[in-house]
C-alpha cells in the first residue's frame, strides 16, 4: 500500500538527513557548513511532510494497517530523537570567549542541550512502554491531541534550530536566537507535559475492573 511505502521512505529520508548532518558537522568553513546544513534542513522538512501524507492517505482510503501503526511512530521517533541527539552534540558546540559571560564555557549553536534530549527521550520511553503494556492487554492506547501537538512542535523546532545554527547571519542576530530559544524551551515543555494525559489515561485503564481481572 502507498501509505506504508511512504512510511518506510521516511526511514530512508531520515538516514539521508543524518548523513547530511554528519557532513555539516565536519565542515568548518561557513560556506560549506551553510550549504550542507541547509540541505539537511530541506531533507528534514521532506521527511516531516511524508509523516503528514502517509497518515492522511491511510485515513482517506481507510487502509490503516497494523504495519502502519507500528512503523509510523517508529519512523517518527527515529527521525526526531536522532535529530535532537545530533543537534545537542559536540558538532554544534562552540566555546564562549566573552569574558563577561556567566555560565558554562561551551554552548550550542542550536540552542538544544543534553538535558533537553534526556527529557524528550524519557517522555518517549515512558509513553511507548505504557502503550506496549496496555495494548498487549487489548486496550486502545492511540496518540491523543497532546501527542500530535508535541510532534508538530518538534517537527518545527528541529529545522528552525538547525537553520539558525548553520546560517551565520541568523546566528549573529540576537532576536533570532531569542526566538529560537523560546521555541526550543516551549517544545521541551510541551513534550514533557504531553506525558501527563497518557499517565492519567493509563492509570484509569489499569485501575478498571477489566484490567484487574487479567
Amino acid at each position: 500500500m502507498l501509505p506504508n511505502a511512504i512510511t518506510v521512505s521516511r526511514l530512508l529520508i531520515a538516514a539521508a538527513f543524518f548523513a547530511l548532518l554528519a557532513v555539516t558537522m565536519r565542515r568548518p568553513h561557513d560556506v560549506d557548513r551553510t550549504f550542507w546544513g541547509n540541505l539537511a534542513v530541506a531533507m528534514f522538512i521532506v521527511a516531516a511532510v511524508t509523516d503528514l501524507l502517509d497518515g492522511w492517505l491511510a485515513r482517506r482510503w481507510q487502509v490503516v494497517s497494523v504495519f502502519g501503526r507500528i512503523m509510523d511512530p517508529f519512523c517518527d521517533k527515529v527521525l526526531v530523537l536522532g535529530a535532537f541527539i545530533f543537534l545537542a552534540g559536540s558538532g554544534f558546540t562552540v566555546y564562549v570567549r566573552d569574558e563577561d559571560w556567566i555560565g558554562p564555557a561551551t554552548t550550542t549553536t542550536t540552542g538544544i542541550t543534553a538535558w533537553m534530549v534526556v527529557v524528550i527521550l524519557a517522555r518517549e520511553l515512558l509513553v511507548t512502554t505504557l502503550r506496549g503494556v496496555l495494548e498487549s492487554m487489548g486496550r486502545d492506547f492511540s496518540a491523543d491531541r497532546w501527542g500530535k501537538w508535541k510532534m508538530a512542535l518538534q517537527s518545527v523546532c528541529v529545522p528552525v534550530a538547525l537553520f539558525v545554527a548553520v546560517n551565520p547571519w541568523a546566528l549573529d542576530d540576537s532576536r533570532i536566537r531569542i526566538a529560537r530559544d523560546t521555541l526550543v524551551f516551549v517544545t521541551v515543555a510541551v513534550t514533557a507535559l504531553s506525558a501527563l494525559p497518557y499517565l492519567l489515561r493509563a492509570a484509569t485503564m489499569l485501575g478498571s475492573p477489566g484490567s484487574r481481572s487479567r
